[in-house]
């Protein structure tokens, strides 16, 4: 039951995004540290539209009996490029996507929303980060919920 609910979740948001050829960075694998904690990854579609995965581990909202519960999240994020005036790259990003928690038996899935700040430092193929994420809970119960991290990124 739980492969079906990650497969649905990650049907439906790739189905909804047309993937086009990579106009921006590529592809960045790194970590992230907060809620969750474990890797990132980021596949640009656009200059300014991108895939964000997250795979680790949610210490945060544990229940007493289940110790860490393994964490999975898809966004698809849109990217102001314009909206801090420097002469370095830090794009405010924003989206929405879905997320898997283990918390129970059944686990959880989630409707993500996602608001971030990146600093993409010149001549580095590197993407610093930090993001908050609130979420509704869908099942086995309706909730709210929200994640907080900050991360680094290798782009190839």
């Amino acid at each position: 039951m739980i492969l079906f609910k990650i497969a649905l979740i990650l049907s439906v948001l790739v189905l909804g995004v047309q993937i086009s050829n990579a106009q921006g960075k590529g592809f960045g694998l790194g970590i992230i540290v907060g809620e969750p904690t474990g890797l990132s990854a980021k596949l640009w579609t656009t200059g300014n539209n991108a895939l964000d995965f997250g795979l680790g581990w949610s210490v945060i909202n544990n229940h007493e009996d289940s110790g860490s519960n393994f964490h999975f999240h898809m966004d698809y994020l849109w990217h102001a490029w314009n909206a801090i005036n420097s002469t370095e790259r830090f794009p405010l990003y924003y989206g929405i996507g879905g997320r898997f928690n283990s918390h129970n038996d059944d686990g959880s899935i989630a409707i993500r929303g996602v608001l971030g700040i990146a600093w993409l430092p010149h001549n580095t193929p590197l993407d610093l980060f930090l993001e908050v994420a609130p979420s509704l809970e869908l099942t086995p119960s309706s909730g709210f919920g929200i994640d907080a991290a900050i991360g680094v990124r290798y782009y190839f």
